[in-house]
């Protein structure tokens, strides 16, 4: 990594501590002499000033001092590094160090933990050119206007231009033509939509658990929320506050608790077998490593288990970073489908508008009901005594009516009990006859009241018990009533209509997901165990439940009630046309809300959870206690700041801390250079890269903070620079010199991101559908994938319709078995944090632009639009240029060619049956064929898949 480092730096300039010496010293020197020194018994260290100079640097005597004797040394016994070691000092690194002790052995902070100052009269061409004048070279000419335009719409949109575009853009003569088209890029809502590409990257967002069941999660609402804040331009700094600690602001929103799904996108183990002790502590491990990552550009996960290597972070850092998250009423185990608890219901804004004009209607219905409040009181307790999904039976062992449960939901139960004897173990209600226990129930065990709320295995629940007050030989109403979303604090146990109080034996309920799709249909059975010996022999009048939380005075009512029969649910219904229409009305707002998608989020336990120092990093080895905490090298939260996430919020987006800003600007950099000024996009510590340009990248840091973090003010100030403008062409000396393109001397070259590559095509033949947001979708893909590798049943089912056509951020995406069109063009597997895109050239891409049916479908589309408009029409919508002469010719000669290849109609139709969409009737199939043969070699040039 270091070598390049060096790259640029002139031995005759003055050496610089920060720039040249550090990164030696580092990569070959701080794996044993650095933070983590101490825990491997070695008494020098060379990352703290003071102890380098008192054992090992004589300042202004390079001969003098022992880490020059060391490096130099020709004993192995002396040489440093140990030969064991695999490194090496190079003559050209001695000659650095040497020269820096010579010169006084000047130190400076790490460069990135220091604020960033901003350069008076600095601007991006400005420093760019100070660099490149001292490298002895200049800038490139500005890119010609079309590959300009093309280059700007896909790097702010992450699609084409259309033709109608380019060609405005190109009539256009104004000075300011550009500067038009920049500002309309970014008032577009396909730019909201290309942001929200990568920092889904960045979030490791998926529509699976992963792990080996890798069922399916529902956290697109969050996904949404993202292109939604970029549409918006929300300030950056209110971004990240959101996705940290949304829950924790004052009066927090719906949306801002949304936000917080950033921290819920982790991978979360369903299995059975696991110690899901173990896995907590993973899930929130892996939120601080993505934290660290995204928002301070550090790999502070290296101190899980130790004292980092090579950055100034302890163990005892990491754990008190850990505690800020790690206070989440959340257990390690999930469920196999849908989401883990904590989550909250949330509408989009359809839906929201629904509910609203519902609520209206009913209350207008409310209103026209006879005799006023006063009666709608009454058909309200009718409702909810006997209605709301309340099932009666009169025997023990007849079943009631089936209903959607799930153990999740709010509910009440009561029945109505006589027995000789106390019941030893009897169940008296329960929703699922299972021998592992699955579901919840009343059950009287040796004298006590126990109410049990069960998923698999009996380990894997909520149990409580009564104080013993059952009594033989008498009727006994028991009832129950359960909130789901505060477990064991949310039941209340009644005999006879009073309160009991109770003590709670197992609360590690392995939660289920709130979906009409997911739930129990099963029917409420009375008196049913599952074995002779332990059904309820005595008598039960009835049982009943509710599909909501009954108070005490209506558990009360139904120990008591006589009136049951008069205020029944079909007294009620077949009372009024008004009642009726009223009920119907409730039922379809139950129905609608019980439609609404639910998203992960971020909560606080009522308790703060305790926090040790893991020995080994492993979960059941605690050590020391700590508390929430910065890392010491960043500082502390202010004075009086209630340590939670909300603050650790507060101090990442405060002016003094030196990383946010640098961090996010570099990668906004890297999405339009293809490389981030610090190369080592992920990593800002001291094994991090150099900045290329550290002036420039300090000067975008501190015009970020005081524009009010404002997202498109910064990429327009990126995008409007001579820097970003100029062509991309370059000589071989210049390609020799610097192939990196670091000094910035000619303009991007890039290979397009997977999402693009897919996009352009169906932006191209026209059949992309531009629908903002909603559940994800799933385009084609080869067929057995799933079954091949995934533990699950199910394979997977392409979708229909314009499901097939959405833009590639919609697509589904499962942990383990990722689109594979996607990897094939480097997208990140999203089974953990990624900011640094990995670009290659294999031949499975060509093989996947020639076969895949997207491409071949698309290149269907595309034919049949060239055979109406001309061969260059279609050369013009892809690469945004019309061709030249020779190129005009390779397109005609491979039409020929096609032409007479499909000569068979046989075999031109088997060509053009790709896909699902229907083609315009043509009259010759052939021709269509051979058209659509040259449209897919367009989609298979170089330049169709690179940004020049």
């Amino acid at each position: 990594m270091f070598g390049s480092v060096c790259l640029f730096v002139l031995l005759a300039a003055p050496v610089e501590f920060n720039r040249d010496v550090r990164p030696i010293l580092s990569d070959k020197c701080f794996q044993c002499h650095g933070p983590d020194a101490k825990a491997k018994n070695i008494p020098m260290r060379l990352d703290v000033e003071a102890e380098a100079k008192a054992r090992a640097i004589v300042a202004g005597k390079p001969d003098e001092s022992e880490l020059i004797r060391r490096i130099t040394s020709e004993s192995k016994a002396k040489k440093m590094p140990p030969v064991y070691t695999g490194h090496s000092v190079s003559e050209k690194e001695i000659a650095v160090l040497r020269e820096w002790i010579a010169s006084g052995a000047e130190w400076q902070a790490h460069w990135a933990f220091i604020p960033p100052k901003r350069t008076p009269g600095g601007s991006i061409d400005r420093f760019v050119r100070e660099r490149l004048k001292r490298e002895g070279l200049e800038m490139s000419p500005e890119a010609p206007r079309e590959v300009l335009l093309r280059r700007a719409t896909f790097d702010l949109t992450g699609l084409p231009p259309t033709l109608a575009e380019l060609d405005a853009f190109l009539a256009d003569r104004s000075p300011n033509a550009y500067e038009k088209a920049i500002d309309r890029l970014l008032a577009s809502q396909r730019y909201a939509e290309r942001m929200a590409m990568r920092w889904l990257d960045a979030a490791r967002y998926a529509d699976t658990n992963g792990y080996q069941y890798d069922g399916e999660r529902v956290m697109w609402r969050w996904r949404d929320w993202v292109i939604e804040s970029f549409a918006r331009n929300q300030p950056f700094d209110q971004f990240v506050v959101e996705q940290i600690a949304g829950d924790l602001l004052p009066n927090a929103t719906r949306e801002q608790k949304i936000a917080t799904g950033f921290n819920r996108n982790h991978r979360i183990n369903t299995e059975d077998g696991i110690v899901p002790e173990e896995y907590a502590v993973e899930y929130v491990v892996d939120r601080v490593e993505t934290a660290s990552t995204v928002f301070l550009g550090l790999t502070m996960g290296c101190a899980r288990c130790h004292n980092h290597k090579y950055d100034p972070i302890s163990q005892k850092d990491f754990y008190s970073f850990f505690a800020f998250f790690n206070n989440v009423p959340e257990i390690g185990r999930g469920i196999k489908y849908g989401n883990s608890h904590p989550y909250i219901a949330a509408p989009t804004r359809d839906q929201e508008s629904q509910l609203e004009a519902l609520k209206g209607k009913i209350a207008a219905a409310e209103k026209a009901l006879p005799n006023g409040s006063l009666e709608a009181a009454s058909y309200r307790l009718s409702l909810a005594l006997d209605y709301e999904q309340a099932y009666v039976a009169k025997e023990p062992r007849v079943a009631g009516m089936a209903g959607q449960w799930d153990i999740d939901d709010p509910f009440s139960l009561s029945a109505k009990i006589y027995s000789d004897q106390v019941p030893d173990g009897a169940i008296l209600t329960r929703m699922v006859d299972d021998p592992k226990g699955k579901g919840y129930g009343l059950i009287a065990d040796h004298g006590k009241l126990h109410f049990h709320l069960t998923s698999v295995w009996a380990d894997d629940a909520l149990r409580v018990e009564t104080a013993p007050v059952l009594q033989a030989g008498r009727w006994h109403t028991v009832s129950a009533s359960y909130d789901g979303s505060k477990m064991g604090a949310g039941i209340k146990l009644y005999l006879d209509g009073a309160p009991v109080e109770f003590k709670v034996l197992n609360e590690t309920l392995y939660r289920p997901f709130n979906n009409a799709r997911n739930v129990f249909p099963q029917p409420l059975r009375i008196g049913m165990g599952w074995g002779k010996e332990r059904r309820f022999n005595g008598q039960i009048d009835e049982a009943r439940a509710w599909a909501r939380v009954l108070s005490a005075e209506r558990m009360a009512a139904v120990a008591g009630r006589a009136d049951r029969a008069k205020m029944g649910r079909w007294a009620f219904l077949e009372t009024t046309a008004e009642g009726r229409r009223w009920f119907e009305l409730e039922w379809e707002r139950e129905k609608l809300e019980k439609s609404f998608p639910t998203v992960m989020v971020m909560a606080e336990r009522p308790e703060r959870r305790d926090t040790f120092i893991l020995q080994r990093g492993v979960y059941d080895k605690p050590g020391e206690k700590v508390e929430p905490a910065l890392p010491e090298t960043l500082g502390v939260l202010p004075p009086g700041a209630k340590a939670d996430r909300l603050a650790l919020a507060r101090w990442m987006t405060a002016r003094d801390n030196p990383l946010l800003a640098r961090v996010t600007v570099n990668r906004f950099w890297q999405s339009f250079f293809g490389t981030g000024i610090v190369k080592t996009t992920e990593d800002f510590g001291q094994q991090g890269e150099w900045p290329s340009h550290p002036e420039l990248l300090d000067w975008l840091a501190v015009e970020f903070m005081e524009s009010g973090w404002n997202v498109k003010a910064l990429q327009k100030t990126i995008v409007m620079s001579a820097a970003y403008r100029q062509s991309s062409k370059a000589s071989p000396e210049l390609l020799s010199r610097d192939p990196e393109n670091r000094l910035l001397a000619r303009g991007p070259r890039i290979r397009m991101p997977a999402e693009m590559v897919r996009d352009q095509a169906l932006a191209a033949s026209g059949l992309l559908v531009e629908k903002i947001g909603g559940p994800s979708v799933k385009p084609y893909q080869p067929a057995g994938l799933w079954k091949e590798i995934n533990m699950q049943d199910g394979d997977y089912e392409p979708g229909k319709g314009e499901d097939l056509y959405r833009r590639s951020l919609y697509t589904f995406w499962k942990r383990t078995i990722a689109p594979p069109m996607m990897l094939n063009f480097d997208a990140a597997m999203r089974e953990s944090c990624v900011v640094r895109e990995t670009k290659t050239n294999t031949p499975l891409q060509a093989l996947n632009l020639m076969n895949d049916v997207t491409f071949l479908e698309a290149a269907r589309h595309l034919g049949a639009a060239m055979m109406r408009e001309g061969l260059a029409s279609g050369f013009r919508r892809v690469l945004s240029r019309a061709p030249k002469a020779e190129e005009m010719e390779v397109l005609n000669s491979a039409l020929a060619y096609h032409r007479d290849y499909f000569s068979d109609e046989a075999k031109a139709r088997a060509y053009l049956n790709q896909g699902a969409s229907a083609s315009d009737p043509v009259p010759n199939p052939r021709e269509l064929a051979a058209h659509m043969a040259v449209a897919s070699l367009i989609f298979n040039l170089d330049e169709a898949v690179t940004l020049n």
